[in-house]
């Protein structure tokens, strides 16, 4: 299995873009320039979302959140999955396009998309069995803020699945480090078990592949 660049490759037709302006983009889309790093993104993370997204082990009865959704390539998956689907992001773009492209899931009270953030999240205690959120723990302002959200909005035994590039490789990208955090996979680790989550390894689906999968269940 090949590594898929994450951001700014040729491949996805990105080159002439800035990496600040990509950043931003991958960030919090907007706009036109929104739109075109959404596409990016559902192509470029398609494989890890799809591992994800397996490891997850979604059941008919679940709830399930996704934090971060972005181009919103896993939220028909969810929802195929799942009883219940919420995404939450903190681009009204994004969530505006979600909630028009899964409007039927919408009316029939099987989705919902909520403009947010992981360190405080729109939503009440112990509601959610599973989470998902890839390549967006490089945003978060907090890891800490963050994984106490998760734990807090999860059910106990739930799950939580974070995908993410390495730093050694997320470095290599050359992203602005004002809005752009690579993430050791020691350091997730240890925040994640700082918010009692437990069972918590890093997945991947061959030695070959950069990617990773954190899972944890809140204790």
């Amino acid at each position: 299995m090949t590594v898929e660049p994450p951001y700014g490759s040729r491949r996805w037709g990105w080159a002439p873009m800035a990496p600040r302006f990509i950043a931003k983009q991958l960030s919090w889309p907007t706009g036109i320039g929104g739109w075109l790093v959404r596409a990016g993104m559902n192509r470029g993370n398609a494989r890890l979302n799809s591992y994800a997204l397996d490891q997850l082990q979604l059941v008919p009865e679940d709830r399930a959140i996704e934090v971060g959704f972005g181009g919103g390539a896993a939220l028909p998956r969810l929802l195929r999955g799942a009883a219940f689907a919420c995404g939450v992001d903190r681009s009204q773009d994004v969530v505006d396009v979600a909630a028009r492209r899964l409007a039927n899931a919408v009316r029939a009270g099987r989705a919902e998309f909520r403009v947010g953030t992981v360190e405080n999240l729109p939503l009440p205690d112990a509601t959610f069995d599973k989470a998902l959120s890839v390549h967006t723990v490089y945003f978060w302002q907090s890891l800490g803020a963050g994984s106490a959200e998760l734990t807090r909005v999860l059910k106990s035994g739930g799950r939580v699945m974070l995908g993410f590039l390495p730093k050694a490789h997320m470095d290599r990208m050359n992203m602005p480090a004002d809005i752009f955090t690579p993430r050791e996979p020691d350091e997730v680790i240890a925040v994640l078990q700082d918010a009692r989550f437990s069972d918590i390894e890093m997945r991947r689906p061959g030695p070959e592949t950069a990617w990773l999968v954190a899972t944890g269940v809140p204790r």
